[in-house]
C-alpha cells in the first residue's frame, strides 16, 4: 500500500495549543526534548511551521523564517524535529521541499542561502542537493563565510557564543533550537564529516551551524531536496 504523506505549511501564530502539545510530544521522545513552553516561545521567534503526516499521525516539524540578511534572501529553520521511525528521511525530505516551494515564491529567481544548527552529522540530509556547504570536510572557510557563521549565529540568539572556525555554538546547557535529525538507521557518515562534531558537546546542548545555497536555477526546477 502507498504511503500517503500530507504536508502543510502555514503562520506559526496559527499554531494551536494542541498542535504545540504533539510536536512537544514528538521531540520528547527524541534528541531535542523541547516541551511545550519552549516551543510556545519558538512561535513567536519564527514565520512558518511545516508539519508533516501520514494518516494524521505527525512525522516532524519545522519552524521556519524566509526574510533577507543584509540583502541575501535567506531560509532559515530555527527549530525542526523528525521521528526516528523508517519514514525519518521522508518527512525530512518532505519538509524541507515544501519550504523550498515557498522560497522560490519569496524569492523568484535568486539565490538563496539555507541555513540551521545541527547537533549530528546525519543533520547534513538537510543541505541535500546545495551548493558551497559551509562547514564541509576538506575545505578551510573563507573570511566571508566565517562573516555568515557570525550572522547566522546572531540570527539564532547566539550571538558571541560561536567559534568561527569550527561553526559551533558553545549551549549553556538550556534547551536551543535547531534541526533534529537522526534517522531510524543512520547513514554510514565519514569520518571527515563526524570530526566536524568533534567539539560539539551534547550535554552543554551545543550545536553547529551550517548553511549552503540553493541555486535559483534549481529552485525553480523544483529539484530539491535531492
Amino acid at each position: 500500500m502507498a504511503i500517503e504523506i500530507e504536508v502543510a505549511t502555514k503562520d506559526c501564530t496559527a499554531l494551536t495549543d494542541a498542535e504545540l502539545a504533539e510536536m512537544a510530544d514528538l521531540s520528547a521522545a527524541e534528541a531535542g526534548g523541547w516541551g511545550v513552553g519552549f516551543l510556545s516561545k519558538q512561535r513567536e521567534d519564527w514565520v512558518l511551521v511545516t508539519q508533516v503526516r501520514e494518516q494524521s499521525e505527525l512525522l516532524g516539524y519545522a519552524l521556519a523564517t524566509l526574510e533577507r540578511i543584509g540583502g541575501t534572501p535567506s531560509l532559515l529553520v530555527g527549530v525542526a524535529a523528525f521521528t526516528r521511525g523508517p519514514l525519518a528521511v521522508t518527512a525530512l525530505d518532505a519538509a524541507m521541499r515544501d519550504l523550498y516551494r515557498r522560497a522560490v515564491l519569496a524569492f523568484p529567481d535568486e539565490d538563496v542561502l539555507v541555513g540551521t544548527r545541527l547537533a549530528h552529522a546525519s543533520g547534513f540530509r538537510a543541505f541535500e542537493g546545495l551548493e558551497e556547504v559551509v562547514p564541509r570536510p576538506d575545505h578551510r572557510a573563507t573570511g566571508e563565510e566565517r562573516a555568515w557563521g557570525r550572522r547566522l549565529a546572531k540570527r539564532f540568539g547566539a550571538d558571541g557564543q560561536l567559534d568561527d572556525r569550527t561553526f559551533v555554538i558553545r549551549g549553556d546547557g538550556d534547551a536551543a533550537g535547531l534541526l533534529d535529525y537522526t534517522p531510524q538507521e543512520p547513514p554510514g557518515e565519514s569520518e571527515a564529516l563526524a570530526a566536524l562534531f568533534a567539539a560539539v558537546e551534547g550535554q552543554r546542548r551545543d550545536s553547529l551551524v551550517a548553511f549552503g545555497w540553493a541555486m535559483a536555477e534549481e529552485l525553480a526546477a523544483s529539484t530539491l531536496p535531492v
